[in-house]
């Protein structure tokens, strides 16, 4: 099911993503050497709930956490533990927000302390195709003008995308249709209209696309043990482009 959003509900459920992009500008100064996942999420919780608002992946199809926090080689989905953050990890934080019935997404891969280059190129290129695939989110664009912009990025810095996990809409519902996928072919795909709100996330892995998940049924892991890397923002489809919600104003 795709919702089209009003004005009034896109300027809704822009006050969550607000606030997703707020925690996760919060929690910058706590990743650091030494701070173990969980009381990661801890402050994550506390700052959302503070904000008058509901952390949305708390309970949802059965998450254990108020975010999910994802150490070097997890791509997504990494439950919050007693795991320590050590100097050159990198750490995907993936928060949802729900506020007054609208939800907001987003995730950002942090850097702890002193990162190899060839993993910080990871991350910049990562972020990178995240923007790349904004630009294709326009009315009268498709899905795959998205996908393949992101691909296109990825691939030619020698980099893979994950297949089985996508970006989605969001607003209405946490995750609603369309799905979007980090990998394709421009011009296919549904058709781009406005109102539609999406959230584009590519997971990016620095050797193979493939990946599997732990026996917690939650925790995704690459194959081979390379880190990967996850960036993710909200945007709503509008007439003149996408307007990014997951940001501070």
């Amino acid at each position: 099911m795709v919702y089209i959003k009003t004005k009034e509900q896109i300027a809704k459920i822009k006050k969550s993503n607000v606030i997703v992009a707020e925690a996760l500008k919060f929690i910058e100064k706590f990743v650091q050497p030494g701070i173990s996942t969980k009381e990661l999420n801890r402050e994550i919780e506390n700052f959302i709930l503070k904000k008058g608002a509901r952390p949305a992946f708390k309970g949802l199809y059965g998450f254990p956490a108020a975010s999910c926090i994802s150490v070097n080689d997890v791509v997504v989905h990494g439950i919050p533990s007693k795991l320590k953050l050590r100097d050159g990890d990198i750490v995907g934080i993936d928060i949802g927000v729900e506020l007054d019935g609208f939800y907001g997404d987003g995730a950002h891969t942090f850097l702890v302390g002193n990162v190899r280059p060839d993993v910080v190129k990871l991350c910049k290129v990562t972020e990178e195709s995240l923007y790349k695939g904004i630009e294709q989110a326009r009315v009268g664009n498709r899905v795959g003008d998205i996908s393949a912009a992101i691909q296109e990025h990825v691939e030619k810095h020698g980099f893979s995308v994950v297949r089985e996990f996508v970006g989605h809409g969001v607003g209405i519902k946490p995750h609603e249709d369309p799905q979007i996928p980090n990998y394709g072919k421009r011009g296919t795909g549904m058709r781009l209209k406005r109102g539609m709100v999406i959230a584009i996330e590519p997971m990016i892995n620095m050797g193979t696309h493939e990946v599997y998940i732990d026996d917690d049924e939650w925790t995704v892991h690459t194959a081979d043990g390379l880190p990967s890397a996850h960036y993710e923002h909200s945007l709503a489809i509008l007439d003149d482009g996408a307007v990014i919600l997951t940001k501070i104003e």
